[in-house]
C-alpha cells in the first residue's frame, strides 16, 4: 500500500472539503491526517492530506480538477526520501547539524553531494561518506562559476538544494534553475547589519536579541518567501564572540526545522508568503 502527500490550494468555495473528500472515498483511498487553513485576507483555501491505498495518479489528479475551483493547484506527491544537494563555503556549524541529523536517521533525505567552492569541509563532509566536490571560483566569472555549479547539480537531480551558508550571491540565471527548491539561512540582523562581521556590529548597537530565518531563494537577495524563524535573547554580559556563538545555534535550530518542512511536503507558496501545513 502506497502513502502520498495530497497538496491543495484554491480559491476558497463551499464544499471543497466534501467534494475533495468524495473523490478520494470514490477511489477507495483513505485519509491517514489532514490540515487545512483558509486565509481571510486572499480567501485562500490550503489543505495538506496524508492518504493511503493503491492510487492512479492520473485518474485521481483528473478528479480532483473536476471538482475543484478552475485554477487549483494540486501536488500529489508520493511519501519518500527527497534527493537533496548541500552547497557551502567555509563554515561548518549549520552543514554538521545536518549530518549529525542525516546519519541519525531524523532527516527525511537522501544527501547526494556537497558542493563547494572552497575545499575547506572536505574531511568533514567525507567522514560521513558523502561526495564533496569542489568548484573553485577564484579568478572566474560569476556566471560561468555558476554554469559549473549548476552541470554538477542537476547530476544528481536534487528535489531540495540546502546552501549551508554558501557566501555568494546567486545570479536570476541560477535561482530560474530551481524554483522553490533552494533554502537559505542567515542571521536576522538584515537588513541592519551587512557586510564583515554583524554580531560585532550588533554588539556595538547593544541588540537584546538574536535570530535567524530560514527562506526559499529569489531573486530578491534574502527576501524571498520566509519557511522559519526563531530568535535567542542576549544582554550586556555577552560579548560580540558569545553574541555569535548563540546566533549559530539559532542558525542550525532554523535550518534544520525549516528543512524537515521542506522534506515532509508542508510548505505552501503564495505571493511573497508561505503557509505551513
Amino acid at each position: 500500500m502506497e502513502e502520498y502527500i495530497l497538496l491543495i490550494d484554491t480559491e476558497d468555495a463551499k464544499g471543497l472539503v466534501y467534494n475533495i473528500s468524495k473523490v478520494l472515498f470514490a477511489n477507495n483511498l483513505n485519509i491517514e491526517r489532514n490540515a487545512e487553513y483558509v486565509d481571510p485576507e486572499t480567501n485562500k483555501f490550503f489543505m495538506r492530506t496524508r492518504i493511503s491505498g493503491n492510487i492512479s495518479k492520473d485518474i485521481l489528479l483528473k478528479e480532483l480538477k473536476e471538482v475543484l475551483p478552475q485554477g487549483s493547484r494540486i501536488r500529489l506527491n508520493k511519501k519518500a526520501k527527497k534527493d537533496v544537494v548541500i552547497l557551502v563555503t567555509k563554515e561548518s556549524h549549520v552543514l554538521g547539524d545536518l549530518l549529525i541529523r542525516y546519519i541519525d536517521g531524523e532527516l527525511n533525505a537522501n544527501i547526494k553531494a556537497v558542493i563547494g567552492n572552497h575545499e575547506h569541509l572536505r574531511d568533514l563532509v567525507e567522514k560521513f561518506n558523502i561526495p564533496f566536490t569542489c568548484i573553485s571560483a577564484e579568478g572566474m566569472e560569476r556566471e560561468a562559476h555558476e554554469d559549473l555549479m549548476i552541470e554538477e547539480i542537476n547530476k544528481y537531480e536534487p528535489e531540495v538544494i540546502v546552501l549551508a551558508k554558501y557566501m555568494r550571491i546567486l545570479t536570476p540565471k541560477f535561482v530560474q534553475q530551481y524554483p522553490q527548491k533552494v533554502l537559505n539561512i542567515h542571521h536576522s540582523f538584515l537588513p541592519a547589519f551587512i557586510g564583515a562581521n554583524p554580531y560585532k556590529q550588533a554588539h556595538e548597537r547593544g541588540v537584546k536579541i538574536i535570530g535567524a530565518t530560514a527562506h526559499y531563494v529569489t531573486d530578491d537577495l534574502d527576501e524571498g518567501p520566509i519557511i522559519s524563524q526563531d530568535v535567542v535573547a542576549v544582554d550586556h554580559t555577552f560579548s560580540w564572540q558569545d553574541m555569535r556563538k548563540a546566533g549559530r545555534n539559532v542558525e542550525k535550530i532554523v535550518l534544520s526545522n525549516a528543512f524537515q518542512l521542506l522534506l515532509e511536503d508542508r510548505v505552501f507558496v503564495y505571493g511573497n508568503k508561505t503557509v505551513i501545513l
